[in-house]
């Protein structure tokens, strides 16, 4: 599967939690149930994935933890927030620099409709 194909996966996979679930809940319930629906769809997803980073020398083993990565392709950073923010973007696309990647998708369960609440994040791609 390339990017595009595991990003349509995903959004079909969120979009059934959060027909399910509906918004109000904690972020760790929906990257569970996230979690959950993609497995169940023979997704590989890994959570919590720490990320390296460098400085001038001083390197960094784990400068940051990506909320779930989906087939070692696509980035997932999830949001229940009232609105998404420019510097929640500005996450997302250092996580993709950092770890060389080209798509993640920002997704905010706080909407009344999710896809409200989803934004593809591209790193030349």
């Amino acid at each position: 599967m390339d990017e595009n194909e595991i990003s349509r996966q995903v959004i079909g996979a969120a979009l059934e939690v959060h027909r399910a679930l509906g918004p109000g809940l904690l972020e760790s319930v929906y990257r569970q149930c996230l979690v959950r629906e993609l497995t169940l769809r023979s997704i590989p997803v890994r959570v919590e994935v720490p990320i390296r980073a460098c400085y001038k020398g001083l390197d960094f083993e784990t400068a940051y933890r990506m909320d779930a990565v989906v087939a070692d392709r696509v980035v997932l950073e999830l949001k229940v927030v009232e609105r998404l923010q420019m510097i929640h973007e500005a996450q997302l696309l250092s996580y993709l620099r950092l770890t060389g990647m080209k798509l993640g998708l920002l997704i905010n369960f706080h909407e009344i409709m999710l896809k409200s609440g989803i934004k593809r994040i591209v790193n030349k791609l």
